[in-house]
Protein backbone atom coordinates (compact mmCIF):
# COMPACT_ATOMS: atom_id res chain seq x y z
CA UNK A 1 0.00 0.00 0.00
CA UNK A 2 1.20 3.30 -0.86
CA UNK A 3 2.15 6.24 1.43
CA UNK A 4 -0.15 9.73 0.89
CA UNK A 5 1.75 12.16 -0.09
CA UNK A 6 2.46 15.53 2.20
CA UNK A 7 3.86 18.74 2.16
CA UNK A 8 5.83 20.70 5.01
CA UNK A 9 5.61 24.56 5.50
CA UNK A 10 7.81 26.35 8.24
CA UNK A 11 7.60 29.53 9.43
CA UNK A 12 10.36 31.48 10.82
CA UNK A 13 8.42 34.72 11.26
CA UNK A 14 11.96 36.81 12.03
CA UNK A 15 13.35 39.87 9.94
CA UNK A 16 16.03 41.78 10.08
CA UNK A 17 13.69 44.86 8.97
CA UNK A 18 10.34 44.52 7.81
CA UNK A 19 9.75 45.61 4.27
CA UNK A 20 7.09 48.68 3.50
CA UNK A 21 4.89 46.42 1.40
CA UNK A 22 5.27 43.31 3.23
CA UNK A 23 2.05 42.05 5.66
CA UNK A 24 2.90 38.61 6.29
CA UNK A 25 3.54 37.59 10.18
CA UNK A 26 7.30 38.99 10.93
CA UNK A 27 9.25 40.97 12.85
CA UNK A 28 12.62 41.78 14.74
CA UNK A 29 14.41 39.64 17.37
CA UNK A 30 17.10 39.34 19.44
CA UNK A 31 19.17 35.93 19.19
CA UNK A 32 17.93 35.14 22.58
CA UNK A 33 14.04 35.33 20.98
CA UNK A 34 14.66 33.24 18.08
CA UNK A 35 16.43 30.34 20.12
CA UNK A 36 13.36 29.77 22.31
CA UNK A 37 11.24 30.16 19.11
CA UNK A 38 13.39 27.51 17.33
CA UNK A 39 13.46 25.10 20.21
CA UNK A 40 9.14 25.52 20.32
CA UNK A 41 9.08 25.05 16.28
CA UNK A 42 11.14 21.52 17.29
CA UNK A 43 8.76 20.43 19.68
CA UNK A 44 5.98 21.30 17.56
CA UNK A 45 7.86 19.31 14.84
CA UNK A 46 8.23 16.24 17.22
CA UNK A 47 4.23 16.32 18.20
CA UNK A 48 2.86 16.43 14.84
CA UNK A 49 5.26 13.96 13.87
CA UNK A 50 3.32 11.08 15.55
CA UNK A 51 0.23 12.31 13.88
CA UNK A 52 1.57 11.86 10.17
CA UNK A 53 3.29 8.59 10.55
CA UNK A 54 1.48 6.96 7.48
CA UNK A 55 2.55 10.16 4.98
CA UNK A 56 5.14 10.47 2.84
CA UNK A 57 6.81 13.71 2.59
CA UNK A 58 7.29 15.02 -0.42
CA UNK A 59 8.53 18.85 -0.05
CA UNK A 60 9.41 21.27 2.41
CA UNK A 61 9.45 24.53 2.34
CA UNK A 62 11.09 26.80 5.04
CA UNK A 63 9.48 30.37 4.31
CA UNK A 64 9.15 33.50 6.96
CA UNK A 65 10.01 36.17 7.53
CA UNK A 66 13.37 35.62 6.66
CA UNK A 67 14.30 32.12 7.56
CA UNK A 68 18.11 32.35 7.19
CA UNK A 69 18.23 35.81 9.95
CA UNK A 70 18.51 32.03 12.28
CA UNK A 71 22.20 30.84 12.66
CA UNK A 72 23.01 27.99 10.29
CA UNK A 73 22.93 25.45 13.24
CA UNK A 74 19.68 26.33 14.05
CA UNK A 75 19.00 26.08 10.32
CA UNK A 76 20.40 22.47 10.86
CA UNK A 77 18.41 21.47 14.02
CA UNK A 78 14.83 21.74 12.40
CA UNK A 79 15.80 19.91 9.35
CA UNK A 80 17.38 17.22 11.59
CA UNK A 81 14.01 17.40 14.09
CA UNK A 82 12.17 16.77 10.73
CA UNK A 83 14.05 14.11 9.34
CA UNK A 84 13.92 11.90 12.97
CA UNK A 85 9.89 13.05 13.55
CA UNK A 86 8.77 12.50 9.63
CA UNK A 87 8.97 9.94 7.30
CA UNK A 88 10.74 12.46 4.04
CA UNK A 89 11.37 10.73 0.59
CA UNK A 90 15.20 10.62 -0.52
CA UNK A 91 14.71 13.18 -3.26
CA UNK A 92 12.43 15.50 -1.31
CA UNK A 93 12.56 19.11 -2.61
CA UNK A 94 13.31 21.16 0.59
CA UNK A 95 13.22 25.21 -0.05
CA UNK A 96 14.38 27.98 2.31
CA UNK A 97 13.64 31.15 1.75
CA UNK A 98 16.71 33.79 1.68
CA UNK A 99 17.17 37.33 1.93
CA UNK A 100 20.46 38.58 0.14
CA UNK A 101 23.11 40.06 2.84
CA UNK A 102 21.55 37.10 4.91
CA UNK A 103 24.25 34.27 3.71
CA UNK A 104 27.44 33.87 5.14
CA UNK A 105 29.80 30.43 4.08
CA UNK A 106 29.45 29.38 7.63
CA UNK A 107 25.56 29.61 7.04
CA UNK A 108 25.23 27.78 3.54
CA UNK A 109 27.55 25.04 4.78
CA UNK A 110 25.02 24.05 7.38
CA UNK A 111 22.35 24.57 4.92
CA UNK A 112 24.07 22.39 2.55
CA UNK A 113 24.62 20.06 5.32
CA UNK A 114 20.32 19.92 6.63
CA UNK A 115 19.95 18.65 3.22
CA UNK A 116 17.80 21.61 1.88
CA UNK A 117 18.46 21.56 -2.02
CA UNK A 118 17.11 24.74 -3.41
CA UNK A 119 17.13 28.55 -2.28
CA UNK A 120 14.97 30.78 -3.32
CA UNK A 121 16.19 34.40 -3.20
CA UNK A 122 14.10 37.65 -2.49
CA UNK A 123 15.84 39.87 -4.77
CA UNK A 124 13.12 42.27 -5.82
CA UNK A 125 14.68 44.65 -8.14
CA UNK A 126 18.47 45.21 -9.50
CA UNK A 127 17.71 48.89 -9.18
CA UNK A 128 19.27 50.13 -5.90
CA UNK A 129 16.76 53.54 -5.29
CA UNK A 130 13.38 50.78 -5.78
CA UNK A 131 15.04 48.35 -3.28
CA UNK A 132 15.54 51.48 -0.83
CA UNK A 133 11.28 52.58 -1.53
CA UNK A 134 10.66 49.09 -0.76
CA UNK A 135 12.68 49.21 2.44
CA UNK A 136 14.74 45.95 1.37
CA UNK A 137 18.13 45.46 3.70
CA UNK A 138 20.06 44.24 0.95
CA UNK A 139 21.78 46.10 -2.51
CA UNK A 140 21.91 44.45 -5.60
CA UNK A 141 25.86 43.44 -5.16
CA UNK A 142 25.10 41.84 -1.44
CA UNK A 143 22.39 40.16 -4.13
CA UNK A 144 25.13 38.75 -6.47
CA UNK A 145 27.77 37.88 -3.42
CA UNK A 146 25.02 35.74 -2.17
CA UNK A 147 24.29 34.36 -5.54
CA UNK A 148 27.70 33.40 -5.80
CA UNK A 149 28.19 32.22 -2.97
CA UNK A 150 24.96 29.41 -3.21
CA UNK A 151 27.01 28.23 -6.62
CA UNK A 152 29.92 27.85 -5.47
CA UNK A 153 28.59 25.81 -2.59
CA UNK A 154 26.81 23.61 -5.59
CA UNK A 155 23.58 24.89 -5.24
CA UNK A 156 21.60 23.93 -8.65
CA UNK A 157 18.29 24.72 -8.02
CA UNK A 158 18.06 28.35 -7.53
CA UNK A 159 14.86 30.64 -7.51
CA UNK A 160 15.16 34.77 -8.02
CA UNK A 161 12.11 36.47 -6.49
CA UNK A 162 11.12 39.77 -8.69
CA UNK A 163 8.64 42.33 -8.41
CA UNK A 164 6.86 44.88 -11.14
CA UNK A 165 4.43 48.02 -10.56
CA UNK A 166 6.57 49.46 -8.06
CA UNK A 167 6.66 53.00 -6.89
CA UNK A 168 8.46 54.85 -9.79
CA UNK A 169 9.86 52.16 -11.20
CA UNK A 170 9.95 52.30 -14.93
CA UNK A 171 9.74 50.12 -18.40
CA UNK A 172 13.55 50.61 -18.95
CA UNK A 173 14.34 49.92 -15.42
CA UNK A 174 12.06 46.77 -14.96
CA UNK A 175 13.90 45.35 -18.44
CA UNK A 176 17.31 46.16 -16.74
CA UNK A 177 16.13 43.69 -13.49
CA UNK A 178 14.77 40.85 -16.13
CA UNK A 179 17.97 41.05 -17.97
CA UNK A 180 20.38 40.98 -15.65
CA UNK A 181 18.57 38.54 -13.54
CA UNK A 182 18.74 36.24 -16.48
CA UNK A 183 22.31 36.69 -17.12
CA UNK A 184 22.96 34.87 -14.11
CA UNK A 185 20.75 32.12 -15.53
CA UNK A 186 18.73 30.85 -12.17
CA UNK A 187 16.86 27.81 -12.33
CA UNK A 188 13.50 29.63 -11.52
CA UNK A 189 12.21 33.06 -11.90
CA UNK A 190 8.85 34.11 -9.79
CA UNK A 191 7.67 37.94 -11.16
CA UNK A 192 4.53 39.49 -9.05
CA UNK A 193 2.94 42.46 -9.29
CA UNK A 194 3.53 44.81 -6.45
CA UNK A 195 -0.14 44.60 -4.55
CA UNK A 196 -0.66 47.28 -1.86
CA UNK A 197 -1.87 45.61 1.26
CA UNK A 198 -3.82 47.28 3.95
CA UNK A 199 -1.69 47.62 7.16
CA UNK A 200 1.36 48.34 5.52
CA UNK A 201 3.37 51.97 5.36
CA UNK A 202 3.01 51.15 1.81
CA UNK A 203 -0.70 51.49 2.51
CA UNK A 204 -0.46 54.20 3.96
CA UNK A 205 1.57 55.88 1.38
CA UNK A 206 0.21 54.79 -1.70
CA UNK A 207 -3.18 53.55 -0.93
CA UNK A 208 -4.66 56.82 -1.46
CA UNK A 209 -6.33 58.07 -4.91
CA UNK A 210 -3.14 60.73 -4.49
CA UNK A 211 -0.63 58.29 -3.51
CA UNK A 212 -1.38 55.84 -6.35
CA UNK A 213 -0.53 58.75 -8.54
CA UNK A 214 3.04 57.75 -8.29
CA UNK A 215 2.62 54.13 -8.92
CA UNK A 216 2.83 52.74 -12.52
CA UNK A 217 -0.65 53.78 -14.52
CA UNK A 218 -2.57 50.67 -15.82
CA UNK A 219 -0.92 50.47 -19.00
CA UNK A 220 2.60 50.64 -18.17
CA UNK A 221 1.78 48.08 -15.75
CA UNK A 222 0.22 45.94 -18.71
CA UNK A 223 3.60 46.44 -20.85
CA UNK A 224 6.01 45.55 -17.49
CA UNK A 225 3.54 42.40 -17.45
CA UNK A 226 3.98 41.49 -21.53
CA UNK A 227 7.91 42.22 -20.88
CA UNK A 228 8.52 39.65 -18.45
CA UNK A 229 6.91 36.52 -20.49
CA UNK A 230 8.59 37.68 -23.81
CA UNK A 231 11.98 38.52 -22.10
CA UNK A 232 11.97 35.02 -20.02
CA UNK A 233 11.02 33.18 -22.86
CA UNK A 234 13.42 34.39 -25.15
CA UNK A 235 15.79 33.21 -22.48
CA UNK A 236 14.56 29.89 -22.01
CA UNK A 237 11.99 30.14 -19.21
CA UNK A 238 8.70 28.39 -19.81
CA UNK A 239 5.79 30.07 -18.18
CA UNK A 240 4.37 26.90 -15.92
CA UNK A 241 2.05 29.04 -13.89
CA UNK A 242 0.52 32.72 -14.01
CA UNK A 243 3.41 33.95 -11.74
CA UNK A 244 6.40 31.43 -12.32
CA UNK A 245 8.79 30.53 -15.24
CA UNK A 246 11.61 27.77 -14.69
CA UNK A 247 14.12 25.84 -16.78
CA UNK A 248 12.39 22.69 -18.39
CA UNK A 249 12.17 20.43 -15.55
CA UNK A 250 12.92 22.87 -12.57
CA UNK A 251 9.50 23.80 -11.87
CA UNK A 252 8.83 24.63 -8.40
CA UNK A 253 7.62 21.26 -6.62
CA UNK A 254 6.45 22.92 -3.32
CA UNK A 255 3.82 25.36 -5.11
CA UNK A 256 2.88 22.63 -7.69
CA UNK A 257 1.62 21.05 -4.64
CA UNK A 258 -0.07 23.83 -3.33
CA UNK A 259 -2.22 24.18 -6.82
CA UNK A 260 -2.99 20.58 -7.41
CA UNK A 261 -4.43 19.66 -4.01
CA UNK A 262 -1.78 18.02 -1.94
CA UNK A 263 -2.08 17.58 1.19
CA UNK A 264 0.06 20.35 3.28
CA UNK A 265 1.04 20.52 7.16
CA UNK A 266 1.87 24.11 8.25
CA UNK A 267 4.69 24.34 11.12
CA UNK A 268 5.39 27.53 13.27
CA UNK A 269 3.46 30.69 14.28
CA UNK A 270 0.54 31.45 11.48
CA UNK A 271 1.14 28.87 9.30
CA UNK A 272 -1.41 27.37 7.59
CA UNK A 273 -2.29 23.62 6.95
CA UNK A 274 -4.96 21.07 4.31
CA UNK A 275 -5.07 18.13 4.94
CA UNK A 276 -7.67 15.30 4.78
CA UNK A 277 -10.44 17.95 3.58
CA UNK A 278 -10.06 20.00 6.32
CA UNK A 279 -8.15 23.77 6.40
CA UNK A 280 -6.54 24.94 9.23
CA UNK A 281 -3.92 27.58 10.71
CA UNK A 282 -2.11 27.25 13.73
CA UNK A 283 -2.23 30.20 16.21
CA UNK A 284 -0.87 33.59 15.16
CA UNK A 285 -0.24 35.45 18.31
CA UNK A 286 3.36 35.01 19.26
CA UNK A 287 2.74 34.54 22.67
CA UNK A 288 0.25 31.94 22.39
CA UNK A 289 2.05 30.16 20.31
CA UNK A 290 5.24 30.07 22.46
CA UNK A 291 2.92 29.24 25.61
CA UNK A 292 1.67 25.70 24.32
CA UNK A 293 2.92 22.64 25.95
CA UNK A 294 3.68 20.77 22.46
CA UNK A 295 3.82 16.91 23.75
CA UNK A 296 0.55 17.82 25.71
CA UNK A 297 -2.02 18.94 23.95
CA UNK A 298 -1.67 20.12 20.64
CA UNK A 299 -5.39 21.45 19.69
CA UNK A 300 -4.93 25.04 21.59
CA UNK A 301 -2.23 25.96 18.70
CA UNK A 302 -5.08 25.70 15.86
CA UNK A 303 -7.52 27.97 14.57
CA UNK A 304 -10.19 28.34 11.91
CA UNK A 305 -10.39 24.51 11.70
CA UNK A 306 -13.16 23.94 8.61
CA UNK A 307 -14.13 21.22 7.42
CA UNK A 308 -14.54 21.53 3.48
CA UNK A 309 -17.53 19.76 1.66
CA UNK A 310 -17.27 18.17 -1.67
CA UNK A 311 -18.53 21.81 -3.65
CA UNK A 312 -15.81 23.48 -1.58
CA UNK A 313 -13.54 21.03 -2.75
CA UNK A 314 -14.30 20.88 -6.55
CA UNK A 315 -13.85 24.83 -6.58
CA UNK A 316 -10.52 24.29 -5.53
CA UNK A 317 -9.95 22.13 -7.81
CA UNK A 318 -10.64 24.26 -10.05
CA UNK A 319 -9.30 27.90 -9.85
CA UNK A 320 -6.45 26.71 -7.97
CA UNK A 321 -5.39 24.24 -10.70
CA UNK A 322 -6.04 26.66 -13.47
CA UNK A 323 -3.04 28.71 -12.19
CA UNK A 324 -0.77 26.24 -14.15
CA UNK A 325 -0.71 26.67 -17.83
CA UNK A 326 -1.21 23.01 -18.12
CA UNK A 327 -5.04 23.30 -16.68
CA UNK A 328 -6.98 20.78 -14.91
CA UNK A 329 -7.60 17.41 -15.70
CA UNK A 330 -11.00 16.22 -16.49
CA UNK A 331 -9.90 12.28 -15.88
CA UNK A 332 -8.26 13.45 -12.65
CA UNK A 333 -11.90 15.33 -11.64
CA UNK A 334 -13.67 12.47 -12.42
CA UNK A 335 -11.58 10.42 -10.44
CA UNK A 336 -11.41 13.02 -7.11
CA UNK A 337 -15.38 13.64 -7.25
CA UNK A 338 -17.32 10.76 -8.95
CA UNK A 339 -18.70 13.33 -12.18
CA UNK A 340 -17.67 14.95 -15.08
CA UNK A 341 -16.65 18.45 -14.52
CA UNK A 342 -17.96 19.60 -17.96
CA UNK A 343 -21.73 18.53 -16.02
CA UNK A 344 -20.44 20.31 -12.69
CA UNK A 345 -19.10 23.42 -14.48
CA UNK A 346 -20.80 23.61 -17.73
CA UNK A 347 -22.42 26.72 -17.89
CA UNK A 348 -18.93 28.56 -16.71
CA UNK A 349 -16.83 26.31 -19.40
CA UNK A 350 -19.07 27.46 -22.37
CA UNK A 351 -18.77 31.35 -21.51
CA UNK A 352 -15.09 31.18 -20.78
CA UNK A 353 -14.57 29.10 -24.13
CA UNK A 354 -16.79 31.00 -25.91
CA UNK A 355 -14.72 33.94 -24.81
CA UNK A 356 -11.66 32.65 -25.76
CA UNK A 357 -10.34 32.86 -22.24
CA UNK A 358 -10.47 28.96 -22.23
CA UNK A 359 -9.37 26.04 -24.65
CA UNK A 360 -9.71 22.27 -23.90
CA UNK A 361 -7.61 20.12 -25.09
CA UNK A 362 -7.95 16.23 -24.16
CA UNK A 363 -7.91 15.69 -21.37
CA UNK A 364 -6.62 19.22 -19.91
CA UNK A 365 -8.68 22.03 -19.85
CA UNK A 366 -6.28 25.50 -19.83
CA UNK A 367 -6.58 28.87 -19.32
CA UNK A 368 -5.70 30.56 -22.98
CA UNK A 369 -2.85 33.37 -23.11
CA UNK A 370 -5.59 36.02 -22.93
CA UNK A 371 -7.23 33.88 -20.25
CA UNK A 372 -4.45 33.72 -18.30
CA UNK A 373 -3.93 37.41 -18.59
CA UNK A 374 -7.37 37.64 -17.38
CA UNK A 375 -6.79 34.91 -14.78
CA UNK A 376 -8.77 36.67 -11.67
CA UNK A 377 -11.99 37.57 -13.48
CA UNK A 378 -12.07 33.71 -14.84
CA UNK A 379 -11.37 32.28 -11.25
CA UNK A 380 -14.18 34.03 -9.88
CA UNK A 381 -16.47 32.15 -12.50
CA UNK A 382 -15.85 29.14 -10.58
CA UNK A 383 -17.46 29.62 -7.54
CA UNK A 384 -20.28 27.62 -7.29
CA UNK A 385 -23.57 29.32 -6.42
Amino acid sequence: MSMKKLELYVHIPFCEEKCRYCDFLSFRADDSEKKAYVNQLIEEIKAQGQNYGEYLVSSIFIGGGTPTTLSGIWILDIMNAIRENFIVETDAEVSIECNPGTLSKSKIMHIKKAGINRISFGLQSSIEEELKELGRIHTYKDFLQSYQLAREYGFTNINVDLMSGLPNQTIDSYKTTLKRVCALKPEHISAYSLIIEPDTPFFDKYGSEEGSLLLPDENIDREMYALTKNILREHGYERYEISNYAKLGRECRHNIGYWTGVSYLGLGVGASGYVMNRRFHVESDYRKYMSVKMQQDITPLYRDLEELDIKANMEEFMFLGLRLTRGVSRHEFNERFGVDMFEVFDRQIKRNMMLKLMEYNSPNLRLTEKGLDLSNMVMSDFLLD
